[in-house]
């Protein structure tokens, strides 16, 4: 998920400035997860019940990149700041898309939001900010655990691959816009992923799906699967007991629910890291933004 000039200094040169100890900052973010928690089951305040799904996540994204700084002497949030306020930017633009074929799809409805604007608004922009910013510091955890060689070229795709996934990937954002239903969500969660990334690849960077057809770096999938995984575990354990909170209309076994998730609505996480990873570097190649080693391009 990094470059190619941060791989490398990343697991190379930065390995030899690791440190032993976890930055500050993480034992924060450990610190501030842990005080909500207690809060939420101790006490009955409404701001904690309605902040306390994004409290969460910010904490988890300071102790990931915390321990990423910790074993790689180099991180996101410690060392390349506008690069993760750009990453937040991005992660709420992108989410704003998914909630207005929301509107159309009816997949999802938001349950006691604060009724003061200036109370539910922001709280909308903090929880949209970490949505991207999670995932892709657990991609690069899982990563970092894992064992395998980092992407040091990028495939292409031969023609007659990439145009039928490009078609794909629009068809499935546009045919539930066209005959909206619930039942045409699963589109809503593949069609940036085979829309953006073929077309990442195909301007210079690096595409998932092209590592994937081409059989290079195959070990990646299965990790970004597996990130959308534990992310969607994490957002429905967190959600299930906030007070502001999320419920599902899905109407395949829907009543057959962990947390507020109908099971098989968790298979919708397991392609949304690649989707918001193409979404991502497809917005980042237009903006003039530099970081010399930077994440995520």
């Amino acid at each position: 998920m990094i470059t190619q000039e941060l791989a490398k200094s990343s697991r190379g040169k930065a390995r030899s400035v690791a440190s032993a100890r976890l930055p500050t900052y993480g034992w924060v973010g450990l610190a501030s997860m842990i005080v909500f928690e207690v809060l939420l089951f101790s006490t009955d305040s409404e701001f904690v019940g309605w902040f306390f799904t994004p409290v969460q996540w910010t904490g988890l994204i300071l102790v990931l990149d915390a321990n990423l700084k910790r074993r790689r002497g180099t991180s996101l949030v410690a060392d390349h700041f506008g690069e993760f306020l750009l990453l937040c930017a991005v992660s709420i633009a992108s989410w704003l898309i998914f909630e207005g074929y929301n509107l159309v799809l009816k997949n999802w409805r938001y349950l006691s939001l604060p009724d003061n604007p200036w109370v539910r608004f922001p709280g909308y922009i903090w929880a949209f900010a970490t949505i991207s910013p999670g995932m892709f510091l657990i991609y690069e955890t899982l990563s970092d655990m894992l064992p395998g060689e980092d992407a040091t070229t990028y495939p292409q795709l031969s023609n007659r691959v990439f145009w039928p996934l490009v078609i794909f990937g629009g068809a499935c954002l546009v045919v539930p816009l066209v005959w909206p239903s619930t039942y045409m969500t699963p589109l809503v969660w593949m069609g940036f992923a085979f829309l953006l990334d073929p077309i990442n690849g195909r301007l210079g960077g690096r595409s998932i799906l092209s590592e994937f057809f081409s059989g290079q770096h195959r070990r990646s999938m299965p990790i970004f699967f597996l990130t959308g995984l534990i992310a969607g575990l994490l957002w429905e354990f967190w959600n299930y007991w906030a007070l502001a909170k999320w419920e599902y209309d899905v109407p395949y076994l829907g009543h057959v629910k962990l947390f507020e998730m109908p099971v098989l609505g968790f298979l919708g996480f397991m392609p949304f890291t690649i989707e918001s990873l193409a979404i991502y570097r497809f917005v980042r190649r237009f903006i003039p933004l530099r970081d010399d080693a930077r994440y995520l391009g």
